[in-house]
């Protein structure tokens, strides 16, 4: 992931000077210069035309400026990563339970589609928002320059997250249903489960609206790290066990350590946009 800020007039190739309709403005102006055929006195009256409709659109949006809603987008994206970091910890003591909860992993993994769909709707809505700022007279908050495009990080930082936290659901709920779990290395379930929480404790500090203290956001990802190597180098899987209990343990470990690169890259650019 780039360094550099998120920058809405670069995204997705549209046409971003005129916001989400930039495609509808290029469209009926190709037709409106078409109906005049090239000639010059019609091409007058349409720049005429077009310096009006757009002036009494200025005056209209001066005038009825729509509210500012940053605060709320960025409520969105915290609750976004509060519900994120549950999941971390109840995943950990899903995979530290004598009798894990089946129906709730599965209801979770129904429940990330969802988180997965929130995601877009948030981004767009952060979008709509940056639209929003242009030319508006509404007083806002000194910070909110730099709030939404931390925001519009935080979403694609969350929607990678997601990627890892789907596979490992998989991976327990798959566990459970072959038995496998149950083979794992007595050790390794607390162990593992200490690694989710303290990913989680990571999430906690990526959420917050205000900007992310780096050097913190760090200390969080190495303790976390420093869990995940534990495990790594201590936590193996007997030679006797099926090749379906190492793939088991493989994924998990595996999907953990993405997770929190992840997380670690990304960090530098939620804590200074």
């Amino acid at each position: 992931m780039s360094s550099s800020v998120w920058d809405p007039e670069e995204d997705r190739g549209r046409i971003r000077r005129f916001g989400q309709q930039g495609i509808q403005v290029a469209i009926v102006g190709f037709f409106a210069f078409s109906s005049g055929q090239g000639q010059i006195h019609y091409i007058g009256h349409l720049v005429a035309s077009v310096g009006i409709g757009a002036l009494c659109g200025l005056a209209a949006h001066l005038v009825l400026a729509p509210a500012r809603h940053t605060d709320h987008r960025q409520q969105a994206v915290t609750a976004l990563y509060t519900t994120m970091g549950q999941r971390l910890t109840d995943l950990a003591d899903t995979l530290e339970a004598d009798d894990p909860a089946r129906d709730h992993l599965r209801q979770w993994r129904r429940d990330w589609r969802r988180l997965t769909a929130e995601c877009e709707r948030i981004r767009h809505t952060i979008e709509a928002e940056i639209e929003n700022g242009r030319m508006n007279p509404r007083r806002t908050t000194a910070s909110a320059g730099g709030a939404l495009p931390r925001a519009w990080e935080a979403i694609a930082v969350a929607e990678r997250s997601m990627d890892h936290l789907r596979s490992m659901t998989r991976t327990l709920d798959y566990g459970l249903d072959s038995g496998e779990l149950a083979h794992l290395p007595a050790t390794f379930r607390p162990r593992f489960g200490a690694v989710l929480r303290a990913t989680a404790r990571v999430m906690a500090e990526i959420g917050p609206a205000s900007p992310t203290d780096g050097n913190l956001t760090d200390k969080k990802i190495d303790e976390a790290s420093a869990e995940l190597e534990r495990v790594q180098q201590h936590e193996r899987v007997t030679a006797g066990a099926s090749s379906a209990t190492h793939a088991v343990q493989g994924t998990l470990v595996t999907d953990a350590g993405r997770l929190l690169a992840d997380l670690r890259s990304s960090r530098q650019d939620i804590a200074t946009s």
